[in-house]
């Protein structure tokens, strides 16, 4: 019997191809945005990237586009504290600010809480968030609150399980189990899970076929 929320088949050549020719090309950072009116012309297909303080979405943004530098990655969590736009071919990638807990004062925290917020349920070309969960812990409560957000913002997302080279068996299945059980809740959920190492390479190539996939 197929488990519910199975892991992404490897996508053919063709998708992983294509993919591979989205992320090839030069990948440049746009601007942070602090408020709503700051944000880029919706012109263009976007993806964006949520998961809480310290998940590794900076990192992982950087393994996508092959470019070490492009995103800031911190051990200090929540130094991400605007929306961040690139661009990668014809496509916005947007990495969105962690939630939870933050190394900030409480009313920074809220601000850059409220526009998530806001751009979840206002920016009309978003077409999926992917959002991050650590495979050493699965989904915790902090995460099904953007999920639930999520769903009444009718914002499809995808969970991906970021660092599993950190974690093997029994804990891995057990992170998993408990992944899924959280999104059966969601029906924004999309009804596949990404596996992936941004030290390792684990799972990058699958990603990008996955965003070069998602039409406008």
């Amino acid at each position: 019997m197929q488990l519910p929320f199975p892991e992404v088949e490897t996508p053919d050549d063709a998708s992983l191809e294509k993919g591979r020719l989205l992320f090839a090309g030069e990948t440049e950072f746009i601007k942070g945005v602090v408020a709503m009116d700051g944000l880029p012309d919706p012109d263009r297909v976007e993806v964006c990237f949520a998961g809480r303080s310290n998940v590794g979405k900076s990192s992982l943004i950087n393994a996508l586009t092959g470019r070490k530098g492009l995103a800031r990655a911190s051990n200090t969590p929540g130094r991400t504290q605007e929306i961040n736009f690139f661009t990668a071919g014809d496509i916005y990638v947007v990495d969105l600010p962690g939630y939870g807990f933050a190394n900030a004062p409480v009313a920074v925290v809220e601000k850059w809480q409220r526009l998530l917020k806001q751009y979840l349920q206002g920016r009309q070309t978003l077409r999926r968030v992917f959002v991050l969960i650590d495979a050493r812990h699965g989904a915790k409560a902090v995460d099904e609150e953007i999920m639930s957000l999520l769903d009444a913002s009718a914002v499809t997302f995808q969970v991906v399980m970021t660092k599993i080279d950190k974690v093997k068996g029994k804990a891995l299945d057990e992170s998993l189990a408990k992944t899924r059980a959280a999104l059966a809740k969601h029906p924004a959920a999309y009804p596949e899970l990404i596996l992936t190492s941004s030290d390792k390479g684990i799972g990058i190539a699958t990603l990008r076929a996955v965003i070069a996939g998602i039409e406008g």
